[in-house]
């Protein structure tokens, strides 16, 4: 028996500009781990991402859209890629961001790498949490209301954070911990 046997984790991005290894690789890894691992973009089809926002990556399949989620309620986590062209995008979604909220608001796990956490900035639920992010985030998180840090990954309450793709493998080992805790 697999680790996330059993377990359904939403991952929200837009049709183009994510990070490829930070939407290929929490996926793939989470899915070897028995998660039933859901794609949701903007629109269907598929999604195309970038390597180092600039130079064309791998294309993934999109299972739904994030407009179709129903909520919270299906899913056991959240997972927000970064990508600078992404998060800038998804983070003007209403959609996009009603989900972050409900999955926070529900005592979920939402795990944002990069440029991620901007989504959870939007949603307006970093109050008073640590996190970390991309280095240029700073800012933007402090002004939220939460205390940055610069570690592969911070872990607060659900809040699962990394800063880089060269942290994925700590930000896929804390988003199994945070299932299975």
């Amino acid at each position: 028996m697999a680790a996330l046997d059993g377990k359904k984790i939403l991952v929200i991005a837009t049709n183009y500009g994510v990070e490829q290894d930070e939407i290929v690789v929490p996926t793939d890894q989470l899915r070897e781990r028995g998660a039933d691992v859901t794609v949701a973009a903007q629109e269907s089809g598929s999604i195309e991402t970038l390597v180092g926002d600039k130079d064309p990556g791998k294309s993934v399949s999109v299972d739904t859209t994030i407009g179709s989620v129903s909520g919270a309620g299906d899913y056991d986590a959240l997972v927000v890629p970064g990508g600078t062209i992404n998060a800038d995008t998804i983070r003007q979604d209403s959609d996009a961001v009603a989900l972050v909220k409900a999955f926070a608001e529900a005592g979920k796990p939402v795990a944002a790498i990069c440029h991620g956490p901007w989504t959870l900035i939007e949603a307006g639920v970093l109050q008073g949490r640590t996190i970390t992010s991309f280095p240029s985030l700073q800012t933007d998180v402090r002004n939220a209301g939460a205390e940055w840090v610069d570690k592969e990954v911070q872990v607060d309450g659900g809040l699962v954070t990394s800063r880089n793709p060269d942290d994925l493998p700590a930000f896929v080992d804390a988003i199994e911990q945070a299932l299975t805790a």
